[in-house]
């Protein structure tokens, strides 16, 4: 999967599990050339905003986006730098 794939699937993954009224996915990958551990896969910087993640701490929040990510990682999302607002 390339890039923009990867871009791609987590977007549909977390617009079908959160339902975020915004969404930006940043391609951090470049950043961490030569990272032998990343097996391939990106490495993504999240800023999403959901009414799910109202009442929720931001450990649940996070959870919740790993949980929508969860068949990505570590194959295809090898780390994430999530900001989860209400």
């Amino acid at each position: 999967m390339n890039s923009s794939e990867r871009i791609e699937a987590i977007r549909q993954r977390l617009e079908q599990h959160l339902a975020p009224s915004r969404l930006e996915i940043i391609d951090d990958s470049h950043l961490h050339a030569g990272h032998a551990s990343a097996g391939g896969g990106g490495h993504y910087t999240l800023h999403l905003t959901s009414p799910q993640f109202a009442g929720k701490a931001i450990l649940q929040r996070h959870r919740m986006v790993y949980q929508a990510l969860a068949d990505l990682m570590p194959s295809e999302v090898h780390a994430l730098s999530i900001h989860a607002d209400v």
